[in-house]
């Protein structure tokens, strides 16, 4: 975990015993124990929190996404009005005519309606 050694250890529990005495090593011992199991517990509580942080502002941020895809769908939806969908062309070799209907040609388009007044010319300043 922190690239402590065994000899490390061994070297760190020699000095321990040196300076406390063997009839006050193991109270100490377990003194530093509840210290370190206290810190982890805090360390991993903290942790939990941030993480849990972090994946709320995840979601907060995807469903905001979502709105925002939403509301740019919405705006095409209104800006572009609903267009009749595309239908296939009509080919001749398809259509055929019920029986005792003959095909007749198609009337040439009227011509336009004269104008009632001529045009007037522009008139100078």
């Amino acid at each position: 975990m922190f690239g402590i050694s065994f000899s490390e250890l061994l070297l760190v529990g020699l000095v321990a015993l040196l300076v406390l005495g063997p009839e006050r090593l193991p109270g100490a011992a377990r003194t530093a124990g509840l210290w370190i199991g206290r810190l982890k517990r805090s360390f991993n509580a903290i942790k939990m929190e941030v993480e849990r942080e972090i994946g709320a502002d995840d979601i907060r941020r995807q469903l905001h996404n979502e709105h925002i895809l939403q509301m740019e769908e919405e705006a095409k939806r209104i800006l572009n009005p609903l267009t009749p969908p595309a239908q296939p062309p009509v080919t001749t070799a398809s259509v055929q005519p019920p029986a005792g209907l003959e095909a007749r040609p198609a009337e040439p388009p009227a011509a336009p309606a004269a104008p009632s007044e001529p045009p007037q010319p522009p008139r100078a300043p």
